[in-house]
């Protein structure tokens, strides 16, 4: 009897996960004996946050033929997400990265084993078997155009494929200058991405970065005249701004961050933020609310060990949202 097939995922992520190594105690990692293992990855952390919330979250990707790959697969599936799409590449590693554990909400410092890695060699035939009549969302960071020419590749061909199929966008710039070959060259690629998305989701420092313009307003305002429907810009420990026309109503305002009693890793903070707005707005919540969201569960990220650890369930969201 032939087993029915499970539903094409309706929320679609791309990007590398990677084997990350947390130190057990603060100091620099040559002094550090112990470490815990985890998986790390920008793209991951919103799909996971997402799928935690319920949507059906796939993950496109490739990963080596090692224990790293396995461990990391199994640590997705087991999240929920819906790993059709992700590959094993047999000639190519997976990324490993480890990190230092900072004190008084200090960033941690890390260290990368990437280069040549499974994920870096994404190529346009890894989305073959996508369902873009099935996709709602696809959410893009600038991460996977930075690993390699055929990431690239892959990072237009999804945002255009799930824009041409009615699929909304969201696009996270996810800066890292040091994979890049020049800063003009990540400056064009990235506007370009942001410029076919929805919903683009820079940090202040970012849009600065990206656009030459220096206001929380001018930022927003560069990627709504390329076509964007709303920006929202992370203000750190002072929330977050958005400025943008959702639900034909054209709107601006700041929202302050939630107070935590102490800061423990920032790093996932912006993924939290973003699983918060994208969340919300497939939801069919407002822009005020979506933004709230944000503010939320960005600030449960900052208060424990690890990128996606803080991320909630529906059932504590809807808890603390209805405090």
């Amino acid at each position: 009897m032939t087993q029915p097939q499970t539903p094409s995922p309706e929320i679609l992520a791309f990007g590398e996960a990677m084997a990350m190594f947390v130190a057990e105690s603060p100091g620099e990692l040559a002094d550090v004996e112990r470490f815990q293992r985890r998986i790390a990855g920008a793209d991951t952390n919103v799909a996971i946050g997402l799928a935690r919330l319920g949507f059906h979250v796939g993950w496109l990707s490739r990963v080596g033929n090692d224990g790293f790959g396995t461990f990391i697969r199994r640590t997705l599936e087991a999240e929920g997400l819906d790993c059709r799409h992700l590959r094993v590449d047999p000639d190519h590693p997976t990324g490993l990265l480890f990190k230092e554990r900072a004190e008084g909400g200090a960033d941690p410092r890390v260290t990368y084993f990437r280069r040549g890695s499974a994920a870096s060699c994404l190529a346009p035939g890894d989305a073959d078997g996508v369902d873009f009549r099935a996709l709602r969302h696809l959410h893009a960071t600038g991460i996977p155009p930075a690993l390699s020419p055929s990431a690239r590749e892959v990072s237009r061909l999804l945002v255009d494929q799930a824009r041409a199929k009615g699929a909304s966008v969201s696009f996270d710039p996810n800066l890292r200058p040091s994979l890049w070959s020049s800063e003009a060259d990540m400056r064009t690629t990235l506007n370009a991405l942001a410029a076919e998305a929805d919903w683009v989701l820079p940090g202040l420092a970012e849009g600065r970065l990206l656009t030459g313009r220096d206001s929380p307003e001018a930022i927003a305002d560069f990627y709504l005249e390329r076509g964007a429907q709303a920006v929202i810009i992370k203000l750190g420990r002072e929330g977050s701004y958005y400025r943008g026309r959702l639900g034909g109503q054209e709107q601006s305002f700041t929202l302050p961050g939630v107070p935590v009693a102490e800061v423990v890793d920032t790093v996932g903070a912006g993924d939290a933020f973003a699983v918060g707005v994208i969340s919300a707005l497939l939801d069919g919540r407002s822009p005020r609310e979506a933004v709230r969201r944000g503010n939320l569960i960005g600030s449960l990220a900052v208060q424990v060990v690890g990128d996606m650890e803080g991320l909630p369930s529906r059932e504590r969201l809807t808890a603390l949202e209805t405090e």
